[in-house]
């Protein structure tokens, strides 16, 4: 059976906010154990700091249960070959805001609008 996420791979999840004050928040992590589309991830939290309107990578890994198939996120499976604790987020020329490791990885993030 072709399972569509397994236990190595690495995500970008997007919480959508529910409202314009939320809390703007995304998950970078790798999959430890997944059943169905529910996943156990351990990885980076990033959250937008609204005075700045960059997003900062809290420092210590977090694990997360996440289930992928739930409305509520925008997920991207990432090549198994970034490092995340490398991944941070900047602004690119002609791109805009991508999430980066500052080598070959970068995740153009803009079309889920200015506030992702």
């Amino acid at each position: 059976m072709l399972m569509v996420i397994e236990n190595g791979n690495k995500v970008h999840v997007i919480y959508r906010a529910l409202y314009d004050s939320s809390t703007r928040r995304h998950f970078l992590g790798e999959v430890v154990a997944a059943d169905g589309a529910l996943c156990r991830l351990e990885g980076y939290v990033f959250v937008l700091d609204p005075e700045s309107d960059l997003y900062k990578k809290k420092p210590e890994k977090r694990i997360t249960i996440i289930d992928l198939a739930e409305s509520g996120y925008i997920v991207n499976v990432l090549d198994k070959n970034v490092v995340l604790a490398d991944v941070t987020y900047k602004y690119l020329e002609n791109i805009g805001r991508v999430a980066t490791d500052g080598k070959d990885f970068i995740l153009d993030i803009n079309e889920f609008g200015p506030k992702s």
